[in-house]
C-alpha cells in the first residue's frame, strides 16, 4: 500500500479509554500512465476494538455497477458512529476505476472483462495484473467471507448469485457460502454457467467463502436498492457478531412461495427477430411455463413475436435497451425447481 492515507481516530480520552485508529483510507497503486501519473484502487478498512472475523467487500468490478460504490460508502459512515464491535472489515470500492470514468463495464483501455481475469497475472494483461493485485490483497488477509457487490439488468430486483458448483474443488467454502446467501435477505439464485475466472469461483476454490450480490440495475445509483444493500450487508456483520444484533432484513417481495426451492439463473428465451420489446410483466412477478413475457413488434407496429416462458419463473430483470435483435437478450429470469 501506498504511503498516502488517511485516519479517523476515535476520541475516547473523556471515557479513559486509548484512542485507537478505527477507519482508514488509503491506495494501491495499479499502474503509470503515459502522464506519468499514478492510477490507483482506493482501499478500505475498519477495524474493531477486539479480535474476529475478517470480511471483504468488493465493487465495481464492472465500471457501470455504481450501486456497490454507495452501499460500501453508507456502511462505512455506519461504523464510524458505530464502530465493529470485533474483526476487520475491508473494501475495495471501485476494483476498475478506468472501466468506472468511461462507464464501461470492461477495463477500457485493454477491453477486458475484469471479473473474468481472476485470480490474475502478476505479468499478465492489464485486466489480469489488477486482478492479481486485488486479489493476492484479499488472500493475505485470510477473510472469512467476500462480499462481491454488482449490479443487475434494468429494473433488475436484487439476489444472491452463486456460483455454479460444477468444478468448485472446495467443498466447505462452498456450503458455507450457501449459508451466507441465505444470512443476506435475498433470494438466492444459482448461475447457470461455469466462470472459472470470477473472482468469487476463484477465491471458493482457495478455501474462501464468497458470494455475489447483484444489487439491481446499473448505469445510475438507485437509491432504494442502496438501502437494501446496507442491510444486508449489516444482516451478514450481525450474523457474525461483528456488529451489534439487528432486526433482520428480508427483502419486501421475497415471496415464502420460493422455500425449499432451487432458483436457477437463465437469460432465455433469445429473440428470434428484430423490433421493439414491449414487455408483460414485472420484475419480481412469478409466472408459469407457457405465459407471455414480451411481445416484439417491428417499425410500422406489425406484432413480430411473442415470448414464451419456458419454465416457472420469477421475473429477475430485463435488456437495458428496447430494441431486439435476433439471437439478442430481451428477459433475465429465475427458473424455479
Amino acid at each position: 500500500m501506498e504511503a498516502e492515507k488517511k485516519e479517523d481516530k476515535k476520541d475516547d480520552k473523556k471515557a479513559g479509554r486509548k484512542a485507537f485508529p478505527r477507519l482508514s483510507f488509503s491506495f494501491i497503486k495499479i499502474l503509470t500512465g503515459s502522464d506519468l501519473s499514478n492510477r490507483r484502487l482506493p482501499i478500505m478498512v475498519a477495524k474493531g476494538e477486539k479480535p474476529g472475523p475478517t470480511v471483504w467487500l468488493t465493487g465495481c468490478a464492472h465500471g457501470d455497477e455504481v450501486d456497490a460504490i454507495v452501499v460500501i460508502q453508507e456502511i462505512f459512515k455506519i461504523l464510524k458512529k458505530s464502530p465493529l464491535l470485533k474483526g476487520t472489515l475491508y473494501a475495495f470500492p471501485i476494483m476498475n476505476p478506468i472501466g468506472f470514468e468511461t462507464i464501461s463495464r470492461q477495463v477500457t483501455l485493454s477491453e477486458e472483462d475484469l471479473n473474468r481475469s481472476f485470480p490474475g497475472n502478476e505479468k499478465g494483461s492489464l485486466a489480469e495484473r489488477i486482478a492479481y493485485k486485488i486479489f493476492a490483497t484479499i488472500i493475505n488477509t485470510k477473510p472469512a467471507l467476500v462480499l462481491d457487490l454488482h449490479s443487475s439488468w434494468r429494473g433488475s430486483v436484487p439476489y444472491a448469485f452463486i456460483d455454479k458448483d460444477e468444478k468448485i474443488t472446495n467443498r466447505d467454502a462452498y456450503e458455507k457460502t450457501k449459508v451466507f446467501a441465505k444470512k443476506s435477505g435475498f433470494l438466492t439464485v444459482y448461475e447457470a454457467d461455469i466462470l472459472e475466472q470470477s473472482l468469487t469461483f476463484s477465491l471458493i476454490n482457495k478455501g474462501i467463502p464468497a458470494l455475489t450480490i447483484e444489487l439491481g440495475e446499473s448505469y445510475v445509483v438507485n437509491e432504494k436498492n442502496v438501502e437494501y444493500g446496507v442491510k444486508s450487508v449489516l444482516n451478514i456483520l450481525s450474523y457474525l457478531e461483528m456488529t451489534e444484533p439487528q432486526e433482520e432484513f428480508v427483502y419486501p417481495t421475497l415471496p415464502a412461495a420460493f422455500e425449499g426451492k432451487t432458483i436457477c439463473y437463465s437469460d432465455k428465451p433469445f429473440s428470434s427477430t428484430s423490433g421493439i420489446i414491449r414487455f408483460l410483466v414485472k420484475t419480481g412477478d412469478i409466472v408459469k411455463k407457457g405465459q407471455p413475457l414480451a411481445k416484439i413488434y417491428n417499425t410500422f407496429g406489425r406484432l413480430l413475436e411473442t415470448m414464451i416462458a419456458s419454465d416457472d419463473c420469477v421475473i429477475l430483470g430485463f435488456s437495458d435497451f428496447s430494441v431486439a435483435f435476433p439471437g439478442g437478450l430481451v428477459i433475465v429470469v429465475g427458473i424455479i425447481k
